[in-house]
């Protein structure tokens, strides 16, 4: 069983805007690879890359952040395709959970099946977030599945996740193929029991 996850804690990196979509988390250019090392070097690449190599002025590009596990965000990130490949350069860069106003669905059923959590909060509290982390680089966020809830400093703010997601990560299911393995016997089992795979004998 891959492993139960309740609460994340770390600093925070916050990324403004509506509708940032997977084509700007990971250009498709960078998706030409057999795993996924790697990728997170490619995260934004072209806001926070300039044609020479230069730096533009990016939260991933900014001193203050560095380290920073958690991704603030604001509405429909991760619009767009449905490349897997978005959540795995966030988490190859360093991003251990998402907080956000809203998700696209596939996007976050994709963090979900690597054990990141996306969860999400109002427009005004997101703006808090987002404004406390700006002041506070170095201030701890704790996001708690169980609960239901961001701590920010002295703010505790009520977030939501959809149920499912939600179960998985705290039960430890959130990783399909492990909990396939894990199963292996009662997989075999039941195929031996299905009459077309044995010649319906």
């Amino acid at each position: 069983m891959s492993k139960a996850i309740q609460k994340i804690t770390g600093t925070g990196v916050p990324v403004r805007g509506n509708d940032i979509d997977t084509d700007r988390v990971i250009p498709a250019r960078f998706m030409k690879c057999i795993t996924f090392e790697g990728l997170g070097q490619y995260a934004f690449y072209d806001v926070r890359f300039e044609a020479d190599g230069s730096l533009k002025d990016h939260p991933f590009n900014d001193e203050r952040y560095a380290g920073a596990s958690i991704l603030i965000v604001n509405k429909n990130f991760g619009c767009g395709s449905s490349r897997e490949h978005a959540p795995q350069a966030l988490q190859k860069f360093g991003v251990s959970a998402v907080v956000g106003e809203s998700f696209a669905e596939i996007f976050s059923g994709n963090c979900t099946v690597m054990g990141i959590p996306a969860v999400t909060a109002d427009a005004e509290a997101i703006e808090s977030i987002m404004a406390a982390v700006e002041s506070d680089p170095r201030g701890e966020i704790t996001i708690d599945l169980d609960a239901q809830a961001v701590t920010v400093g002295r703010s505790r703010i009520a977030t939501s996740m959809p149920s499912p997601q939600r179960l998985a990560l705290l039960n430890g299911t959130w990783d399909s193929t492990s909990v396939l393995l894990e199963n292996r016997a009662l997989i075999e089992a039941t195929a031996r029991a299905i009459p077309y795979p044995n010649n319906f004998a």
